[in-house]
């Protein structure tokens, strides 16, 4: 089928979604109608509703965004494992939400127990930006150690934190409005291109995501997780996890952690991993694995035409 041995799969974050996302799989394939379905069944909701049709500020909201990019993740990886019967991974990575798809690829937990975390998990982030007003913005031009040093020289510990390493010169700041205000100037002043503020319901990523981390903690450590020989590289620590108890410390710590993402990719590159595949919505990490350096192809599986440029790449198999 392939000649790559060492296969990524990665998946996208909350911010990444938009209405309609998954309609053309739902429409042309039997396990992408059936895995949406599914999820409506489990959240006793109408989520499908909700992706495929919006409105865009339902969908966005972060206990709807969350939950609907997992599912539709899911119906891709679904569709692309009854296609191509004999891809598997060697890796799993996803962007901060997209670490549950990772957990479920690489077969530690079921769609299930993974969904209702999402679930869960999004409405304790979204109660925790209702309770206390944060916002986040993105720092372009500057490396990751200036960025992390600036945070630090603002010393404003309780409204201004480094939140995503991306990729090389795209760091995001969280915290408060006071907060990420100094932040910009002391960002700007250190040379900074720019700062620009995103549109985002809380400050992520932060230590204003406290009660959410407490919150999800308890369900974290009571559900259940399996072993598995797909590495599952980890945001907190830009490593792979390899004990149940190190990969629920990581999923309860993340919430309020750095998501080292550029880490992460770097991690999956210097393990040997010869191909790429990003699935679900958007193709964002496409273009942060092009800044980071990697020298692996990547495609993106986002709509159905993606899936012959997919097929190519498997059946040409590695450079040798």
């Amino acid at each position: 089928m392939t000649h790559y041995k060492k296969i990524a799969f990665i998946f996208p974050g909350q911010g990444a979604q938009y209405v309609g996302m998954g309609k053309d799989f739902v429409d042309n394939f039997p396990i992408a109608r059936e895995t949406f379905a599914e999820a409506d069944d489990i959240l006793g909701r109408k989520l499908s509703k909700i992706i495929l049709e919006g409105p865009e500020a339902l969908l966005t909201e972060t206990k709807n965004s969350q939950v609907g990019i997992f599912v539709n993740s899911v119906a891709i990886l679904r569709v692309l494992q009854t296609l191509i019967p004999g891809l598997s991974p060697h890796f799993c990575a996803g962007l901060s939400l997209g670490e549950y798809t990772a957990l479920f690829a690489s077969q530690r937990i079921s769609f299930a127990d993974d969904l209702k975390l999402v679930q869960y998990r999004g409405q304790c982030m979204n109660d925790a930006c209702e309770t206390t007003q944060g916002t986040m913005a993105v720092v372009l031009g500057l490396d990751a150690d200036a960025v992390e040093k600036a945070v630090k020289e603002v010393n404003l510990p309780n409204d201004l934190w480094a939140a995503n390493f991306n990729c090389p010169g795209q760091v995001v700041i969280s915290g408060t409005t006071k907060g990420i205000q100094a932040g910009t100037t002391a960002l700007q002043a250190k040379g900074a291109k720019r700062v620009l503020p995103l549109q985002v319901h809380g400050a992520f990523h932060s230590g204003l995501m406290h009660s959410a981390e407490v919150r999800l903690a308890e369900q974290i450590n009571h559900v259940s997780l399996k072993d598995s020989a797909i590495a599952l590289i980890m945001n907190v620590t830009g490593k792979s996890a390899s004990s149940t108890e190190e990969i629920r410390h990581n999923l309860i710590k993340q919430v309020t952690s750095p998501v080292r993402w550029e880490q992460c990719v770097r991690h999956i590159a210097d393990q040997g991993a010869d191909l790429f595949i990003e699935i679900g919505c958007a193709k964002t990490l496409a273009g942060f694995n092009k800044r980071i350096g990697v020298t692996a192809p990547t495609v993106s599986v986002d709509k159905i035409q993606d899936l012959e440029a997919l097929e190519q790449t498997l059946s040409q198999g590695a450079p040798k």
